[in-house]
């Protein structure tokens, strides 16, 4: 097998153990009582920081599969939330070759961007199917903290998982230079 291959499929299934430590950490009860903060959202930013960076370690069938599982564990309606976050993994997958001559701070600002517009989005149909979207400020303040978070997911990344930048001359997922 060839070993490109073979590391692509290792970092996807890292990626898979990552998202489902997320879910672990995320769903243990460690505070009982209600909390006025929302915690960020870990795992879409480690699905947004993978596609901008590594677009082939994630897969649309990958996240998809992730994220519809994250809904039913997190008792979201199902498919809503995972819609948008793979039509939004595709977009900034789509810019990838764009975001790699940038600075972190224009990626940081296109993940800010792009996960305020989905949760916009998000509340805006939760509203027109009459299901309560749950309070604005702690959506608010989720948001924010994923916004904080990102580049601590980035370092993560980066530093003990390697997914970093493709480089001019590396090969892409279709086994082309780029």
């Amino acid at each position: 097998m060839d070993s490109g291959l073979l590391q692509i499929w290792g970092m996807r299934l890292l990626f898979v153990l990552l998202a489902l430590l997320t879910l672990f950490f995320h769903l243990l009860p460690l505070n009982p009582a209600p909390s006025q903060w929302a915690s960020p959202d870990v795992l879409v930013a480690l699905v947004f920081a993978w596609a901008v960076r590594r677009p082939e370690y994630v897969p649309i069938i990958l996240v998809a599969g992730v994220m519809l599982l994250a809904d039913l564990m997190l008792q979201r309606p199902p498919g809503l939330w995972s819609v948008l976050v793979v039509c939004a993994a595709e977009w900034l997958k789509s810019r990838e070759r764009r975001q790699r001559e940038t600075t972190f701070a224009l990626e940081w600002l296109t993940f800010a961007g792009t996960l305020i517009v989905i949760t916009i989005l998000y509340r805006t149909v939760m509203m027109i199917l009459i299901i309560t979207p749950g309070a604005f400020m702690l959506s608010f303040v989720q948001v924010v903290m994923t916004i904080a978070v990102y580049p601590a997911v980035v370092g993560v990344s980066y530093f003990l998982a390697g997914v970093r930048r493709s480089a001019p001359g590396d090969v892409d997922r279709l086994g082309r230079t780029s």
